[in-house]
Parts: structure tokens; C-alpha cells; sequence
């Protein structure tokens, strides 16, 4: 990513693309980000500053008119003091951690629907999500990405392809990952990707350094 030209204040979010779809966010996950942000003392402006983004983005993220990616929500998490996956539990649900976290395949969770011109769908694979450092998602990609968007945040991510065949760039360097392949690297760097044959799944495991091992 150092290498990457990056858009003028437009990486991880801000845009001029068009939506794909008009599929909505999940009831209240703008809501959510909104009630943590006040929780935490922060106006509006505040939080866009902080997360390098601009304040009418926000606001379109908090009213369900703009679908966060990952990256986006990560760094909103991090202001926040928070994990990402905190943001896709269910209102008032908190897993009491106890050194060990298991999520049945029949388990409802939250998921975030692509309906931006970002395209991707995600949902958190833990309900273990106050004080981790690690996050994993399940991901399913775009068919076309944004030339001009790029992610990034901190730490490392790890992406595990389950279905089908995708292009992941880092930085300058692109790479054809089909099922079974996995690419480890530096999330600081600007990163996307899309699918290049039809419908394609991955694993992606985020490690964010730092975050307290609370096993309360």
C-alpha cells in the first residue's frame, strides 16, 4: 500500500460511485454507531476527524444511507474503543468471555449487506467480541470494485478463500487466490478485492494489536 496513490480523503468510505442496489443495512447498525458514539462523548465531527473521514459520510453511515466496508467500520471501532464485531450483536447481547467462544452453524448473527458500490457482504463468526484482539468475518466478494477505493486500518488481516476465485491487490502487487489459498499481510497497506468467476467466499481473520485480554 505505501507504494498506492490513495484518493484525497475518499479511501475506506468516501466516494462519488454510484450504489449498486438499494439493499438496506441491518435495522440498527447505524444506530449503533451513533449510540456508541455518544456514549463515548463525541459529536459527529469528532469521529469523522478521528477516523479520516468526513462528517457527512458519517452521518449517511448512522441514518442506513451508506453501507460501511470492514474497513470503514473498523476504524470507527477503534475510535470508539471497540471491536468491529461489537457493532453486528444483537442490542443488549454480551457474551461473557471465559477463554473459550463457540457459535453453532444454526446461530443467527448480524450480517452487513453490500449494498454500496463497495459490494461486500460480511458477518462477524464470534459472538466474543468485548476485548478481543482477534476478529474473524466470512466475507463474499464483489464482482467490480471501485478503481479509485482502497482499504486500510491497523493491524494484520488474513484471508482464507472458501468458494470460488477471486483478485486481491495489496499495495501495488495483485494476486489470483482461488479455494484453498490464503494471503497473510500488513492491513495498514491499502487492500481490495473481487471475484473473478461468479460467487466467492473467504475467511478473513483481523488481528488488531494492543486490545486488552479481559477474560471477565
Amino acid at each position: 500500500m505505501p507504494t498506492t496513490k490513495r484518493p484525497e480523503k475518499k479511501t475506506d468510505g468516501e466516494t462519488n460511485a454510484t450504489p449498486q442496489d438499494d439493499t438496506p443495512l441491518p435495522v440498527d447498525l447505524g444506530a449503533r454507531i451513533k449510540q456508541q458514539r455518544l456514549s463515548a462523548g463525541l459529536t459527529l465531527a469528532e469521529l469523522a476527524e478521528r477516523a479520516g473521514f468526513g462528517k457527512a459520510y458519517l452521518s449517511r453511515i448512522e441514518n442506513g444511507k451508506k453501507v460501511p466496508p470492514i474497513g470503514t467500520l473498523s476504524r470507527i471501532a477503534d475510535v470508539l474503543g471497540i471491536e468491529a464485531a461489537a457493532l453486528l450483536q444483537a442490542a443488549g447481547v454480551r457474551s461473557r468471555w471465559r477463554g473459550a467462544s463457540v457459535v453453532r452453524k444454526n446461530e443467527k448473527r448480524a450480517t452487513v449487506l453490500g449494498g454500496s458500490a463497495f459490494g461486500y457482504d460480511y458477518f462477524a463468526l464470534t459472538d466474543a467480541t468485548d476485548g478481543r484482539a482477534l476478529q474473524p468475518f466470512l466475507f463474499s466478494f464483489p464482482a467490480e470494485v471501485d478503481k479509485f477505493v482502497f482499504f486500510e486500518h491497523d493491524g494484520e488481516e488474513l484471508l482464507h478463500v472458501l468458494t470460488g476465485r477471486i483478485e486481491w491487490q495489496v499495495g501495488m502487487d495483485k494476486y489470483i487466490l482461488e479455494a484453498g489459498d490464503t494471503i497473510h499481510f500488513d492491513s495498514r497497506m491499502p487492500h481490495r478485492g473481487h471475484s473473478l468467476s461468479g460467487a466467492a467466499t473467504a475467511l478473513v481473520v483481523m488481528y488488531s494489536p494492543g486490545k486488552p485480554a479481559n477474560l471477565a
